[in-house]
């Protein structure tokens, strides 16, 4: 497994008086640590409705198969396997894949460059990490436009700076100023020197994968990275059951480098998958099993997370539609089928359809977050900050969506049953008639009994009147320019930071700007 302690491997160091320095003047951000669940899932499965989709998902891998495309290796590795191959078709004899997905692990420990930040993915826990993939961003200023490597840069100082997100995250949002085979770079770069949070690596290009393994390697040390997951990264499968050569082949770099990849087709209800629960987790279970069990066949015990990313359509416009019951039933069953392959489960966010962050946007996303959470979630990709089905990164559902992860935090903590908890005193001291306010226990448990928001407006009419009546989304851009202006860069090695750079920039230089 990948939380195996230390023992040779040494993180990269260097810098000497600098960098010690650096460390001592430096200004530490809290941020909580990941969820420990302490409540318990919401399972909407029978035993035996479980016991039917496993076994009709082995009749689609054993009978209808799984392409995978210019994939000549993948192939190659699945024939000695023991599968039937059909030019590109591969079908996967009944028990097989499940065999194979044996091997992975159920819980890994992801490294951050500060280990205070590490992550624990799997069993009880939940990673929270901001939204990702959107090409265009939206503000309360510029409105809605093509993302920039600024706007980019911004939005991994906001998840720096939010308490409740564990996670920086990969491609917040698509930084299209920046040529499309060089912004990874950009990117890594970003999220390793603006934050000491876990990050994710690029997989739009098996090379681009190697690169985030070559810049870790920097970052942390070679051998460091070897022995240690420090990158997840997003392997989406096209559904309905394809495999692409893009996606597998970053898959191949992540796994045999021993880091992360979240095995995840994306289903959009009725267009890649059919329109019944139980079909589409069938087709699910296929997919993601065949994902996990060619990641062994790289390497056996490399780290993988069984993802599903599903919404429904709008069978009038076509569009995406979320935070709706049906997408809950499959997250809650998908998330007892991860359990019982015995892996780390991601899936739900911060997913609504409106354009703007509004009351829609909040009812969807709170069902969402919510579903996610009750679910057994383990990572949740895009917790805070999506906005139109995932066209759009929003600057001010960012913090609104970061904010309301606190309640996430609350919620699973569940009820505390100690002498405490049951206030005997408490209720002995106040008796009949009596109030709360001065009471000792009161005075003892104030500032930790309720959760607060730090974006909300709690205060009387009249206050909140004199204050300019500001409605959420002007709290969210106050709170958007207020952290921004408050951050305070984690501490880096300089001459961790100076490889770094010298390292984007020769492979800058090695090529020519591509923009398709």
């Amino acid at each position: 497994m990948s939380d195996a302690p230390v023992k040779t491997a040494r993180r990269a160091r260097g810098g000497g008086g600098a960098a010690r320095r650096a460390e001592r003047t430096a200004v530490s951000i809290e941020t909580a640590k990941y969820i420990e669940r302490n409540v318990p899932n919401y399972e909407v499965l029978t035993d035996e409705a479980l016991d039917l989709i496993e076994a009709n998902a082995e009749t689609v891998l054993a009978e209808i198969g799984v392409n995978f495309v210019d994939s000549p290796e993948a192939l190659a590795r699945w024939k000695e396997a023991g599968a039937q191959i059909d030019g590109e078709r591969v079908r996967i004899p009944r028990g097989l894949a499940r065999k194979l997905c044996a091997t992975a692990p159920s819980t890994f420990t992801q490294h951050a460059r500060n280990p205070a930040r590490n992550v624990e993915i799997g069993g009880k826990n939940l990673v929270l990490a901001p939204v990702y993939g959107p090409p265009f961003v939206r503000d309360a200023e510029g409105g809605r436009r093509y993302a920039t490597m600024d706007d980019f840069e911004k939005f991994v100082k906001l998840g720096y700076m939010s308490k409740w997100l564990h996670h920086s995250g990969g491609t917040v949002c698509e930084p299209t100023d920046v040529p499309v085979n060089k912004r990874h770079l950009d990117m890594l770069l970003t999220h390793m020197v603006y934050s000491d949070k876990p990050f994710m690596g690029s997989v739009t290009e098996p090379s681009r994968a190697q690169d985030s393994v070559e810049m870790c390697e920097i970052l942390f040390g070679k051998e460091f990275v070897q022995d240690h997951t420090v990158m997840t990264s997003l392997i989406n499968i096209n559904s309905p059951l394809t495999f692409d050569s893009i996606m597998m082949g970053a898959l191949e770099v992540f796994a045999k480098n021993n880091q992360a990849s979240i095995i995840s087709p994306f289903i959009v209800g009725g267009a890649m998958a059919p329109v019944s629960v139980m079909g589409t987790l069938t087709q699910v279970l296929a997919e993601v099993m065949a994902g996990v069990a060619y990641s062994q066949l790289i390497r056996p015990g490399a780290p993988v997370i069984m993802g599903t990313f599903v919404t429904s359509i709008d069978m009038n416009s076509g569009a995406p539609t979320f935070g709706t019951p049906e997408a809950s039933h499959i997250t809650y069953g998908a998330g007892q089928l991860a359990r019982r392959l015995g892996l780390p489960y991601r899936s739900a966010g911060s997913f609504c359809g409106s354009k703007l962050p509004d009351a829609q946007a909040a009812y969807e996303t709170a069902n969402s977050l919510q579903m996610g959470l009750l679910s057994g979630v383990n990572f949740m990709l895009h917790s805070c900050g999506w906005l139109e089905g995932g066209l759009v990164a929003s600057f001010e559902k960012f913090v609104m969506d970061a904010d309301q992860l606190g309640t996430l935090h609350h919620f699973a903590q569940g009820i505390d049953t100690s002498e405490n908890g049951q206030a005997m005193d408490a209720i002995a001291e106040v008796g009949p008639g009596g109030h709360y306010l001065g009471c000792a226990h009161t005075q003892a448990n104030f500032k930790s009994a309720f959760w607060r928001s730090d974006l909300l407006d709690y205060k009387p009419f009249e206050t909140w009147d004199e204050e300019g009546a500001r409605d959420t989304q002007t709290l969210a851009t106050a709170r958007v320019k207020k952290l921004l202006d408050t951050y305070q860069q984690p501490a880096l090695d300089p001459e961790v930071e100076a490889k770094l750079r010298a390292y984007v920039a020769d492979k800058k230089a090695s090529m020519p700007d591509a923009f398709t």
